[in-house]
């Protein structure tokens, strides 16, 4: 392996530099659309948001980021195809990072939510099918990802226009809206806390060794939803409402806006400790190949300071320009408020425990865009901006081809290069 030997710093700078870019994007256009709602809905100002992905983000990158992540994506690649050929793998999972990172960086210029995970499934699938051979891929797990374009949005958005049908009829409708609120946000509040233990729980924590299964997180996320509902009273029980009956509709709104805050927080934390492996995934691959002399595994072991180094990236990449996917989510699809910010957060974090439940495959990117709009379906569909939707739909078609020839292309040109070097 004198081929790695001599390059190893070199490959190792590039897997560093490319791996920090990717989790630059991931925090410009991922984390910036779990944040959108409740920017959109004036619940937090984008300044407050930032704030609380800054903190809740890393912690749960960096906390419960994964001690161990599947080098491969999540077994879309056969290894066996390159057995004694690390460098491949090497000059693929370079490709890989740096066609997702480019890619992510022109749909945040453009303001479009796109997958992170297509982004980097794409990449990786477009050097092992064209590099490697295309019976190298396993094209089964490339059907899932294509029913999740249609199954992630449809299911958050049927669950956003219960939920919020629900608050219009309880709640907004009622002839004392801050007394019906006052009645009915704790329950609101406990599936929420419900909600989000459960996605951090069955998703989030399983990187630290708390391997629940799926009755012991439902137990848990019952006491933690509980808990949040108590708390949640005692907040409400200090909002007072207007004495002018013209502005008690801002007086409800109040009170979904503190629900909001706890669905923020908790959000960013899940998120965080889930899809940080994004962005450190092919990159944890390169330094076990690295480390091992040349030796191809399908797990590894996690560097602490490669989960650092994507945690830092994610925040880096929210602060500087997660503010242009945040103005679609939050402002463009549809006009949100506090209640309809909130229907979309519950329905998006239902949908990703559902999900989980039954083994249907979602994107969150698509799940949260699918949630606004049943938000704003509930209102009639003059409510919705259709020429963003459709913009934003065409732009998660375009996500796995443009990941995948990006990295083509790329992997060629690494191909060439060390070769000559060599």
């Amino acid at each position: 392996m004198d081929f790695l030997t001599q390059y190893s710093i070199i490959f190792l700078s590039l897997a560093c530099l490319f791996g920090f870019f990717m989790a630059w994007g991931v925090g410009a256009n991922d984390v910036a659309n779990a944040m959108g709602t409740s920017v959109g809905s004036k619940a937090l100002t984008i300044k407050q948001a930032i704030m609380i992905a800054v903190v809740f983000e890393f912690a749960g990158a960096f906390l419960a980021g994964g001690e161990v992540t599947s080098t491969i994506r999540k077994g879309m690649v056969d290894m066996t195809a390159i057995q004694g050929q690390p460098e491949l793998l090497i000059y693929g999972m370079l490709s890989a990072l740096l066609a997702a990172a480019i890619w992510l960086m022109v749909a945040t210029q453009f303001g479009w939510p796109v997958s992170t995970t297509h982004s980097i499934v794409g990449a990786i699938v477009g050097f092992a099918a064209v590099g490697i051979g295309v019976d190298a891929v396993k094209w089964a797990k490339i059907g899932t990802i294509a029913v999740s374009w249609v199954a992630s949005p449809l299911l958050a958005g049927s669950i956003a226009f219960v939920i919020f049908r629900s608050v219009q009829k309880l709640i907004l409708a009622a002839d004392d809206p801050f007394m019906a609120a006052q009645r009915y946000v704790p329950a609101y509040m406990f599936l929420t806390g419900f909600a989000i233990s459960m996605v951090t729980f069955v998703k989030g924590l399983k990187h630290v060794g708390l391997d629940l299964g799926y009755l012991q997180s439902a137990m848990l996320a019952v006491v933690v939803a509980v808990l949040v509902a108590v708390l949640g009273k005692l907040l409400l029980n200090r909002v007072q409402p207007a004495q002018n009956r013209e502005h008690r509709a801002q007086s409800v709104e109040r009170l979904f806006a503190i629900l909001m805050i706890f669905t923020a927080c908790a959000m960013a934390f899940a998120h965080g400790s889930n899809d940080v492996a994004n962005a450190i995934g092919p990159l944890a691959a390169i330094v076990s190949v690295i480390e091992s002399g040349g030796e191809i595994a399908a797990t590894s072991a996690l560097p602490l300071w490669v989960l650092l180094l994507g945690a830092s990236g994610i925040v880096f990449g929210l602060m500087t320009l997660g503010y242009k996917v945040i103005a679609t989510i939050g402002g463009k699809i549809t006009e949100l408020t506090p209640s309809r910010g909130f229907a979309a957060e519950l329905a998006a974090a239902s949908t990703v425990v559902l999900a989980s439940a039954t083994g249907i495959p979602v994107s969150t990117t698509h799940t949260l865009v699918g949630a606004v709009l049943g938000v704003g379906l509930a209102r009639g569909i003059g409510a919705i901006d259709l020429r963003v939707v459709a913009t934003i739909f065409t732009s998660w078609l375009i996500t796995l081809p443009a990941g995948g020839l990006l990295s083509i292309a790329l992997f060629f040109v690494f191909k060439q290069v060390f070769s000559i070097a060599a």
